[in-house]
């Protein structure tokens, strides 16, 4: 992490968004947690997490775009599933609604910048 690195990243973790966590903490107990300084990202390094971002549309790093797509599509298939199972929490036709948005996600980190 010298610095030198332009390119935007994602998260190693790219399906968690913290900042769902960070809002209900805050609506909840007027709380706020901090940011971490640093991210691993999908690539393989550790860069600031001001060099990182969950919007297919910022990321310029190839090897994190393709990282996002496929944990992106994992994520749709792993909840399609869940929605078959018996006594799921979710329905099929829910899990079918999350499943494309995940997929649509993942189109967009493969069609690039």
């Amino acid at each position: 992490m010298d610095g030198a690195d332009p390119h935007i990243h994602v998260e190693e973790s790219v399906t968690r968004h913290d900042s769902g966590a960070r809002s209900i903490l805050a609506g909840t107990f007027g709380l706020a947690g901090d940011l971490p300084e640093t991210a691993a990202t999908g690539c393989g390094l550790r860069v600031p997490f001001a060099m990182t971002s969950h919007r297919p549309e910022s990321v310029t790093c190839l090897a994190c775009r393709e990282h996002a797509r496929a944990q992106h599509l994992r994520l749709a298939e792993q909840t399609e599933r869940l929605g078959t199972m018996p006594g799921s929490a979710i329905t099929g036709a829910q899990a079918g609604r999350v499943a494309e948005h995940h997929r649509a996600l993942a189109q967009r980190f493969a069609d690039g910048p």
